[in-house]
Order: C-alpha cells, then sequence, then structure tokens
C-alpha cells in the first residue's frame, strides 16, 4: 500500500508538470465538501503553442487502483454520463445536446455530495497531433456529526449507598473527522469516552457521566461540549435527583420558661419528591395534653409549664425513604431577658447573657486602661529631672551634692539643757582682723558675712579663701557612682533599681 500511495504521488506529480510543447491540463490539487453538499471540479486544457484539436474529454474516478467512468464529453457526439453519475454531475459550460462547442473548460459540479464520492478524479484530454494529456484533483468528503444529549433516566434516586451512576450519556455520531467531547458541570464526576469507527469511514464518540447522586445534585445543570473542525455544539440536562427527607426542628429559641404564651415548634423538612406524612413524637414519654398537631407544627395550647420539657422528635415520609429531626427542649422559672433588634426587616433575640458578656468586656478594657495609665504616670514621676552637673554646695566646714539635704543625729526625747551661765549670755564678741581688743560688737543682721549662709565651688576651680570664711578644710566626698542616681531626701539609689 506505501509503494502504489508513493507510484501515484509521482504520476500526479508528472501530470501537473507541463510537457515540453507547452500543451497541459489545469487543476486544483485537492477539493473538498461535506456530505450532502455540491462541489465543482475544475479542469481547463492550456494550449500556449500551435493550436491542437481536442477529440474527447473524459472524466474518471480512481479509488482503490480502480479507474470508473464518470462523464464524456465530444465535440461531435455532445456530453454523456454514466448511470451512477448521470443525476448528479453536470458540465458546467457544457449541455448534453451542445456540439462543436469549446472544450477548453470542462469543469464539472458534483450535486449531492456521499461519503462514496470520496476519491481521486481524473481529467484527460485526448488530442491532435500531441496526444493525450490529463491531470488529477482529490476530493475528499467530511460528514458532520449527529450530536445528541441524554438522560440515562429520568429519575435518579440518591441512596444511602453512595455509589456511581451514570446520570447522562453525549454522542456525537457518525462524525468524520472524529470530534471531540467535553464536559461543563459543576458537578463532581467522572466523564469516559468509547470511539467507534464505522465501515463507511466515519467515527462515532459515546461520553457518560457518572456521579455519586446525592441532594446536592438535585436541579444541578450538566453541558455537553462536542467540538467538530472549528464548529462547537452543546446541549443540556437539568439533573431530578430524588432524595429523603432532610429534616430540622426549629421554634425553640432557648428561651422557654413558665407561664409564657403561644409557642411552637415546625417540623421543616427538604425532600425531592415532597413530604407524604408528618409524625411527632416525645422521646421520653407522649406528648402534652395541650399540644395540637397541625401537619408539620406542634401548637402548644395555653402557659409553658414543665410538662413542656424533653426531646421532641419529627418524623418525615416521602416516596424514597424516612428521616427524622429532633430538638431539646428546656424550660426555665425565668425568663433570659432579651432584647429584639430589628435586622433586615426580622425581629432578632440578644439574649441579656449576651448584654452583660459586652457590659464586663468594656469595663475590663477600662480598668487595663487605667493600670497602665498610673503605672506610666509613677515612672514619669519616678524619672531624675535634676541636673548632672559637677557643682558641689558647702554648708558650713563641709561639702554636699547639689539638692541633697545633710542628715542630722537623732535627738532625744526629753533632752535637759543647762542654764546659760552669765557669761554665756554675754554678747557675743566677733574676733577677727581689724576687730579691737576687749571692745563689745553689736550684732548686725544685714551682715554680708551672715547673708552668706553657703556658696558654691566648681570642681576643678583653684581659689584661696581667707580663714573667715572657711574655718575648716574637708576633703570634698567622693563622686557618686556612673550607675547610681541621686534620690529627693538625700539617698542614692543604682540605676538597675531606679528603672526597675
Amino acid at each position: 500500500m506505501a509503494r502504489q500511495a508513493s507510484s501515484w504521488i509521482l504520476l500526479l506529480v508528472l501530470m501537473n508538470t507541463p510537457v515540453g510543447n507547452g500543451q497541459s491540463v489545469e487543476m486544483d490539487p485537492e477539493i473538498s465538501g461535506f456530505v450532502g453538499s455540491t462541489v465543482e471540479l475544475s479542469c481547463r486544457f492550456l494550449n500556449s503553442k500551435n493550436p491542437v484539436k481536442i477529440s474527447q474529454v473524459t472524466w474518471q474516478k480512481f479509488f482503490n487502483g480502480t479507474k470508473q467512468n464518470v462523464a464524456i464529453a465530444n465535440p461531435a457526439l455532445g456530453v454523456s454520463l454514466l448511470p451512477a453519475f448521470k443525476d448528479r454531475v453536470t458540465f458546467k459550460h457544457l449541455s448534453m445536446s451542445q456540439t462543436d462547442s469549446s472544450l477548453e473548460d470542462t469543469t464539472i459540479v458534483l450535486s449531492n455530495l456521499r461519503l462514496s464520492d470520496e476519491a481521486a478524479y481524473i481529467c484527460e484530454y485526448t488530442t491532435f497531433p500531441a496526444g493525450n494529456r490529463e491531470n488529477m484533483v482529490n476530493l475528499t468528503v467530511y460528514a458532520r456529526p449527529t450530536t445528541h444529549m441524554t438522560l440515562t433516566t429520568p429519575i435518579i434516586i440518591a441512596r444511602a449507598q453512595k455509589h456511581k451512576m451514570t446520570v447522562a450519556t453525549c454522542l456525537s455520531a457518525n462524525g468524520k473527522p472524529p470530534s471531540v467531547i467535553k464536559w461543563d458541570t459543576k458537578l463532581k464526576g467522572q466523564a469516559t469516552f468509547q470511539e467507534t469507527r464505522n465501515p463507511n469511514g466515519t467515527v462515532t464518540i459515546r461520553s457518560n457521566y457518572e456521579i455519586v447522586p446525592s441532594r446536592e445534585s438535585h436541579r444541578q445543570k450538566l453541558t455537553c461540549i462536542v467540538t467538530y473542525n472549528s464548529e462547537h455544539f452543546s446541549d443540556s440536562v437539568i439533573l431530578n435527583v430524588q432524595y429523603e427527607p432532610e429534616v430540622k426542628i426549629e421554634g425553640f429559641d432557648g428561651n422557654w420558661y413558665l407561664d409564657r404564651q403561644d409557642v411552637k415548634l415546625t417540623c421543616e423538612a427538604d425532600a425531592n419528591p415532597a413530604v407524604t406524612g408528618y409524625h411527632w413524637k416525645l422521646s421520653n414519654g407522649s406528648l402534652p395534653k395541650n399540644v395540637e398537631i397541625r401537619n408539620n407544627t406542634l401548637l402548644f395550647k395555653g402557659p409553658v409549664t414543665y410538662d413542656f420539657s424533653g426531646t421532641y422528635i419529627c418524623d418525615a415520609t416521602n416516596s424514597i425513604g424516612t428521616r427524622s429531626g429532633l430538638v431539646e427542649v428546656n424550660v426555665t422559672e425565668f425568663p433570659n431577658h432579651v432584647i429584639h433588634r430589628v435586622d433586615n426587616g426580622q425581629e432578632q433575640p440578644i439574649s441579656s447573657a449576651a448584654i452583660w458578656g459586652g457590659v464586663v468586656s468594656g469595663v475590663v478594657v477600662l480598668i487595663i486602661g487605667v493600670v497602665l495609665l498610673i503605672y506610666f504616670l509613677r515612672r514619669r514621676q519616678r524619672t531624675f529631672k535634676g541636673d548632672y552637673s559637677t557643682k558641689k554646695h558647702v554648708y558650713g566646714n563641709g561639702y554636699s551634692k547639689a539638692g541633697s539635704v545633710p542628715a542630722h543625729p537623732t535627738v532625744p526625747k526629753n533632752l535637759q539643757y543647762p542654764d546659760d551661765s552669765d557669761d554665756e549670755k554675754k554678747a557675743t564678741q566677733i574676733s577677727g582682723p581689724g576687730a579691737f581688743e576687749g571692745t563689745e560688737r553689736d550684732f548686725d543682721g544685714n551682715s554680708e558675712d551672715l547673708k552668706r549662709p553657703y556658696f558654691t565651688v566648681d570642681e576643678g576651680e583653684s581659689h584661696d579663701y581667707d580663714e573667715r570664711t572657711l574655718a575648716f578644710q574637708y576633703e570634698p566626698e567622693s563622686e557618686i557612682a556612673d550607675d547610681m542616681v541621686s534620690q529627693t531626701d538625700g539617698s542614692v539609689i543604682s540605676k538597675k533599681e531606679w528603672y526597675v
């Protein structure tokens, strides 16, 4: 087969190569069409030099190594069509009864295309004296597939056993070339594909979509997309999944207290198909006497009593099965204070516990803020704001740090003082340079010396002081260590203790 195909490719090349004298047959190398459509197979005789007499033109179908006549055009006899193509083939520029016409353009029109028409078509010119000239065109026939999507079963039932099942099938039948199928859905599932090649050359693609049926898959959209060449076809279905009721009981707000009025319980059930019956019961006994059953609702008549306490069960039944819901009802002596707020047009309960919780939280935050404020204020007060200068002050006969107060010895209680002698009661005499011996000097409260109880001496400065100013000389006390901090009471502590 490979050798035969190579031979025909070589033959096609040779037929499309003009001969030395310039006569040739011009045709399209390839043409295609879809089943049912119409195509034109062009054929023109080119004579660039001396006129050549055309005796006949023959169209042939070449398939699987066999030639089959399709149509013949003769300048004297006119047009002749073979029975297999008589109803579907015509010459574009020639009529059946036309004679003595030019045969330079013998294009044929093939209508109602069939898959069996796919083959190579040869246009052969018989001429004199140049001989025969021919060329060939390959005709490819495509087939659009038939696509459709179906539900495997009109009713899909969600069972307690979780098993996959095929819910839909997408089919692309008798297509040439084959199609590509894809699924578009929010459902969690798996797609399977099967390809079948038909005897006429077409291909059928089948794809199944499998899911585990559930309540969530009900009313979900499932779309099949078929891509054929550059064309797209799609089809969709909405799943109808039947399932047992999903039951919940509403009405108990956690605030059923003695003497409360107008309370009720409602059995809400989501089911497909719809619930056909409800059944109420109390797990630890029979229903209270003053309870009325109205379909899916329990109406409690009269004030609430302790008899209303218990576990209430509601059974909901449809054609698929029965499911139950329950609620534990507790009755209290006093109500939980409830304040209602409007939210989206509906009243929503707010329990007093929630309110007190908010109040307590606010108080805790306030206390923490006050504690932090006191802490930082105390720390600020403890922060040293004095001057770390090296100046010292002289008190009497000694030195001390600036801002410090000299310590005084403790004075004993009941201290007895002796009577002053006459000599001690005399006026004080002040001796010094320039004073006269034996003379009394009046006390002068405005004396310059007395006005200066202390004076400062800068460290590092050298001064001479007279005897009148300093009676005694003391060594200045040692500097406070770098890691010590002076306090207002005259004491010193380490910086480590200061910042704790």
